[in-house]
């Protein structure tokens, strides 16, 4: 529906220097002035969008190479105090089919760990599950494919890491299993996507001239409507000669009763060789779950001396 409908923008509206604007459905596209004047496919750059998976395949080009990764992680309290923090630089080597991850140099404060050595925080199980390893890995299969992310045969963390993974590499797709939030992430598809805004752009990331595609939403939504909201906004920045993504931020929160959480992240890739990359990953955010404390924590992971 949503490729039909940018057709007939673009059938209606010719190359004029303004905004192309329309309403169809609840669905608002716009079309700034300077992507109206460059000609481009607007219908095939959506489609890209959503069926991309070179976001996933640059996380996983992490796995076939050596590179160092600082690493900073701070967990807070109540009033705002940090209750346990993890500075730390990693080096990953990459050989023979093999990864390795090895600590340069550690440093913690506070509850990190539990007794055992365990992480005593989900929300650095999840980053140690991006980022580090104890022992040895090899011969991953490192191939990316549309049906590589599902729940099949997973249970308790694997599960939730695996409906993490979907919703960080596939945004705005329905992910399976997450009580009460169904098909609201799902957004591209009706009833959603009445409720959101699509915009694309030209604009300059970090001295080049990109594609921005941003999707946010509505501010004339009612409170009904607010309450339906997963994903407050997704700001994605390609590349203008190859369409790689270069950059991503998320914007998502939600109240459930039972949980509720409230996380913006943001990721910078880089390039190696023919390779994309990710090069910094920041994450702020909090959550609880019923019988589980509220975690609030801001983490930092800063990529360099790939390939090295």
């Amino acid at each position: 529906m949503l490729l039909t409908l940018l057709g007939i923008i673009l059938f209606y509206f010719p190359l004029t220097a303004q905004d192309s604007i329309i309403t169809v459905d609840k669905k608002v596209i716009t079309l700034k002035e300077v992507v109206v004047r460059s000609n481009m496919d607007v219908p095939a750059f959506i489609r890209r969008i959503q069926l991309d998976t070179s976001f996933y395949r640059a996380f996983k080009n992490l796995r076939e190479l050596n590179y160092t990764a600082l690493n900073d992680i701070r967990m807070y309290g109540k009033k705002g105090n940090e209750k346990a923090t993890l500075q730390s630089r990693t080096r990953q080597y990459f050989n023979n089919g093999c990864r390795k991850m090895e600590v340069v140099e550690e440093k913690v404060t506070g509850d990190m760990r539990d007794s055992k050595g365990d992480w005593n925080y989900y929300t650095v199980e999840m980053y140690a599950g991006l980022f580090f390893t104890r022992d040895s890995v090899c011969n991953e299969d490192n191939s990316v494919s549309a049906s590589e992310l599902n729940l099949k045969n997973k249970r308790g963390i694997e599960k939730h890491k695996e409906q993490l993974k979907m919703l960080f590499f596939n945004p705005g797709r329905k992910v399976p299993g997450i009580p009460f939030i169904g098909d609201k992430i799902n957004i591209y598809e009706e009833p959603m996507a009445s409720l959101y805004d699509f915009e694309l752009d030209i604009m300059p990331y970090h001295g080049e001239n990109c594609y921005v595609f941003r999707i946010s939403m509505r501010n004339d939504l009612k409170g009904s409507e607010k309450n339906d909201i997963v994903i407050n906004s997704i700001t994605t920045w390609f590349d203008q000669q190859h369409m790689k993504i270069v950059g991503r931020t998320y914007d998502l929160s939600y109240d459930a009763g039972v949980y509720d959480f409230n996380v913006q992240m943001e990721v910078e890739m880089g390039q190696f060789h023919d390779l994309v990359v990710p090069t910094l990953l920041r994450y702020t955010g909090n959550w609880k779950v019923a019988l589980k404390k509220r975690e609030t924590g801001v983490f930092t992971a800063t990529l360099f001396g790939i390939g090295n």
